[in-house]
């Protein structure tokens, strides 16, 4: 006999132990449990696992839960369909929050949303229709705070609604059903807007990225003749251009040459916009307003 702590759910494998009894089971994950019944069984003889809880005192509807899934998923192969009670007992976490692990935080949720919907017409096998994406890393302070939609899954709705309307149209309708069922958007859920209609019309002129790297603004890919060279170094004289990576660099805006601050929010979309204007379009107005 072997008395012992939950270590022996970190691998111990004893071939000829066939009998196992845990004190408190109501106490343990499901994982835990699963972990724990395995240590027995390794053998050829069959193996018995008890599970004790005490009786005077009621089981949690969660703690119930977990012990009628260990109790009525016996047979070989069961771990997906423990592992499957498991989420839908403690729930997928926080997919859109800063406590989810990995990088979500770099990758953005508008990349984010985009990425699951391409995951799950993947797995049904349905053809990718989707326009051109348009990675956006600017400093843009645009999301969906927790207290304006509460639930997890609505809030991940409207962000693929916001995601997945490519016209102005769109996007307004969107904006006005979010009004209608959650009140007047906050500031954040704004910028989010403004960041959508950003990206499609800067999708129109064929530049696929706009990216913060350092103290430059990337755009690519630019293919530009030589007059829009020139109205580049003009306008940016900082600027750098390369053409064998149609990439063109552009000094980091900020609110005054000296001593100012870099540009945030709308106003860095704002001038973003008047760049790829005026340098990629070729826009006369635009160029007046970015010699400004």
């Amino acid at each position: 006999m072997l008395v012992c702590t939950t270590i022996v759910e970190t691998g111990l494998d004893i071939s000829n132990a066939n009998t196992l009894i845990v004190e408190r089971a109501d106490n343990f994950g499901l994982s835990q449990l699963y972990q724990l019944r395995g240590r027995v069984g390794r053998g050829r003889e069959r193996a018995y696992a008890y599970f004790l809880y005490p009786p005077e005192r009621p089981l949690t509807e969660t703690a119930h839960e977990r012990l009628s899934t260990i109790s009525s998923q016996t047979e070989l192969g069961a771990g997906m369909a423990v592992a499957m009670k498991d989420l839908e007992i403690r729930g997928a976490g926080n997919l859109l929050g800063g406590e989810q692990s990995g990088h979500i935080a770099g990758v953005g949720f508008d990349m984010y949303v985009r990425m699951v919907s391409e995951a799950v017409a993947t797995f049904r096998g349905e053809a990718d229709e989707q326009p051109p994406e348009i990675k956006v890393e600017l400093p843009v302070d645009a999301h969906i705070p927790h207290d304006y939609i509460e639930h997890e899954r609505l809030r991940l709705e409207a962000y693929k609604r916001i995601a997945d309307a490519v016209s102005a149209e769109e996007l307004e309708n969107v904006h006005e059903e979010l009004k209608d069922r959650y009140g007047v958007p906050p500031e954040p859920v704004e910028m989010l807007f403004e960041a959508a209609r950003f990206r499609n019309e800067v999708r129109q002129t064929g530049v696929r990225e706009v990216t913060a790297q350092g103290a430059m603004i990337r755009f690519a890919p630019v293919d530009l003749p030589e007059s829009a060279q020139l109205r580049l170094k003009r306008l940016y004289p900082k600027s750098i251009y390369k053409p064998q990576l149609d990439t063109m660099l552009i000094p980091r805006p900020t609110t005054a040459k000296i001593g100012g601050k870099p540009l945030r929010d709308r106003e860095i979309l704002v001038w973003a916009q008047t760049v790829i204007s005026a340098i990629v379009s070729g826009d006369i107005s635009s160029a007046a307003k970015a010699a400004q």
